[in-house]
């Protein structure tokens, strides 16, 4: 009889433990991405302009694709923390007023962002929504080629806080890795400001607010 028990206890040990591996690999996993970053960039409001911008000016921020690195803390199998890694360059053109002036060259933005994510208790793909903080940290911004011959010397934008919402999957390859697929939204603007020499000559707010999309692999440890 004490035979036929523990002949059942390890049977049932074998049948959970696989089991407990699959629901949870390990408490971290890091993602290697394909990244589209789309921007809007248009201008919601005019602060200073001693230029005399033709009326109507309006602007448009290019599409950058860059390679990105996403780390994330789990928890529990269901509730984590993301952040990610990468740097993204965009130009700012005159869309309407300016058609096709380049007015900021080469803005390189670290978006440092952070999420909180629940991942739906789903037997096969991992199905996941988030919601977050960024910090948008301009590192370096040159003056367009169309505003150099106006006088203007240095070109800034502003570092600022906005907010992230986020939704993805994860498709599991086998115990500890997964294809991937992620699209976060940003809300976030930014406060933009062309000098001549020491004065300040346009000020304008501008919304950012980019589409984020990335696919890749993700590996669980």
């Amino acid at each position: 009889m004490k035979a036929i028990l523990a002949a059942g206890v390890a049977t049932l040990a074998m049948i959970a433990s696989p089991a407990a591996a699959q629901d949870r690999q390990g408490d971290v996993q890091v993602k290697i991405l394909a990244t589209g970053v789309l921007p809007d960039g248009k201008i919601t409001e005019f602060d200073t302009d001693i230029v005399g911008l033709p009326a109507g000016t309006q602007t448009k921020a290019n599409d950058n694709y860059v390679p990105t690195v996403a780390i994330e803390y789990f928890f529990t199998d269901n509730v984590s923390l993301e952040t990610i890694c990468c740097v993204t360059q965009h130009d700012v053109d005159g869309t309407t007023g300016l058609p096709g002036a380049e007015l900021v060259s080469d803005a390189k933005v670290i978006p440092a962002t952070f999420t909180a994510k629940y991942h739906f208790p789903t037997a096969s793909i991992k199905p996941y929504v988030g919601a977050g903080v960024t910090y948008f940290l301009w590192v370096d911004v040159e003056p367009g080629a169309a505003t150099i011959p106006l006088g203007v010397t240095k070109t800034t934008l502003s570092d600022e806080f906005g907010f992230v919402l986020q939704a993805g999957v994860d498709v599991p390859i086998n115990e500890s890795a997964a294809i991937t697929f992620d699209a976060k939204r940003y809300f976030v603007d930014t406060t933009a400001r062309w000098y001549a020499g020491n004065t300040l000559a346009i000020q304008t707010e501008h919304k950012l607010d980019p589409w984020v999309l990335s696919a890749g692999v993700a590996f669980r440890f």
